[in-house]
């Protein structure tokens, strides 16, 4: 056998060897930070929910999901293990981090560097008809006619 046939088997295997080691990373990694818990700590459920980590057993940990309300859930359906500012923003909804930060103003005025006073806004709405029409030069369909003969010289049934 040559070296071009066995080359694509020689490629293969060397993918799933790189597949299996990220595979194996991310589970060592999950199961590190599992370790790391402690009761008190703040964590979010594979299911989204968030918790307080009340007791630590050897598969299993006692969750308090809401005060006086606690669940116990297998250590591998815990998805991040959550530092206190974290869990507390998100928890309690402390925002300490976003008082520091500026305010965006709601319109785009800070964007395009005018300050116009805010009775100076430009009308976007229509003009009346009755302006549009003597502006155009067109009489105004809705007005009163005096003229009881038709444009086309022809009465009511005619053709």
């Amino acid at each position: 056998m040559s070296l071009v046939t066995l080359l694509p088997f020689i490629v293969l295997i060397g993918a799933m060897f790189l597949m299996t080691r990220s595979a194996k990373k991310k589970q060592q990694a999950a199961a590190q930070m599992r370790n790391q818990m402690q009761p008190g700590t703040g964590v979010r459920t594979i299911g989204g929910m968030y918790a307080t980590v009340k007791e630590l057993h050897d598969d299993a940990v006692l969750l308090e999901v809401a005060p006086g309300v606690h669940a116990m859930y297998a250590k591998n359906a815990i998805g991040a293990v959550l530092d206190d500012d974290e869990y507390n923003r998100i928890v309690h909804g402390d925002d300490a981090a976003r008082i520091d930060e500026p305010i965006v103003p709601d319109d785009a005025s800070s964007l395009t560097g005018t300050t116009e006073p805010d009775d100076a806004k430009i009308d976007l709405g229509k003009k009346p008809e009755a302006d549009a029409a003597d502006e155009a030069g067109v009489k105004d369909a809705d007005a009163d006619v005096t003229d009881t003969e038709p444009k086309d010289g022809k009465a009511d049934g005619e053709k």
